[in-house]
């Protein structure tokens, strides 16, 4: 492996890892050395018996992520248990699905409280972490969040959920301004469509299905696998210099 990207000794939390990107995420950045923690409510057993397949730790972290009061704890464990906290991925969201003259405050709440206030305040723990660090050894910490393509668009129907999403593209931005001089890089990766359980049922719409592929440059839905890779660059030395970016990794969605 260019030494660039490799992670051998690293310790990233993934949150949401127990299926789909997450667990692509999770799995990739194991498969460049580093062990792993995977936190969410959901069991990522299968996941850790990935990790663990590749030689690498897998600390399993229960919490939920609906409310920032497990956050400090996440943070200690992770650093209790696997020595340290490298990387941190805030994969972990939810979506709520209403016309907006219809939407409800407690969907607004939800999902701004997991996707955006929950992202910040893991972030700060994390950041916390990672700043003492550096100005102890001068190890740099790579933070990367999920965004979104609504990041960029506006959607239908998804209102806290565009609204979260942007947010997190303007967080990723600020943090980077703050954090960049103190050893932090902190960046996006915003996927566009990717085949997983989340989007069984967009795939199996055959009409629809075709509408997608058509409006992909790439001509196909894109995998795990493929936003594993851009977040193994974004946590290496390979992006040392690279801060505030949100990386598309659509197939050319937003090019079209």
């Amino acid at each position: 492996m260019n030494p660039s990207f490799d992670l051998s000794g690293r310790v990233a939390v993934v949150t949401g890892a127990n299926t789909g990107i997450g667990q692509g995420i999770a799995v990739a950045l194991a498969a460049a050395g580093a062990d792993i923690a995977a936190v969410g409510r959901s069991s990522a057993d299968e996941t850790a018996a990935m990790v663990r397949a590749l030689g690498r730790k897998c600390e399993l972290v229960s919490a939920d992520l609906s409310s920032i009061a497990p956050v400090g704890d996440v943070v200690e464990q992770v650093v209790s248990s696997l020595g340290g906290l490298d990387i941190l991925v805030n994969n972990a969201g939810i979506i709520r699905r209403a016309d907006s003259v219809d939407f409800t405050e407690a969907d607004w709440d939800a999902v701004i409280d997991t996707n955006l206030k929950s992202v910040f305040f893991l972030c700060q723990a994390a950041g916390r972490h990672m700043i003492a660090r550096h100005e102890a050894t001068g190890q740099r910490g790579k933070i990367v969040n999920i965004a979104s393509m609504l990041s960029f668009q506006g959607g239908i129907r998804v209102p806290s959920y565009t609204a979260s999403k942007s947010g997190v593209a303007g967080l990723t931005k600020l943090l980077a301004c703050e954090w960049a001089a103190k050893g932090v890089n902190v960046n996006a990766i915003a996927p566009g469509y990717i085949a997983t359980n989340n989007t069984a049922a967009l795939q199996a719409d055959e009409t629809r299905n075709r509408q997608i592929i058509e409006r992909i440059p790439e001509g196909r839905w894109g995998s795990p696998e493929d936003i594993g890779g851009a977040a193994v660059f974004l946590s290496s030395k390979a992006a040392d210099y690279v801060q505030g970016h949100v990386l598309a990794v659509d197939g050319g969605w937003l090019a079209r």
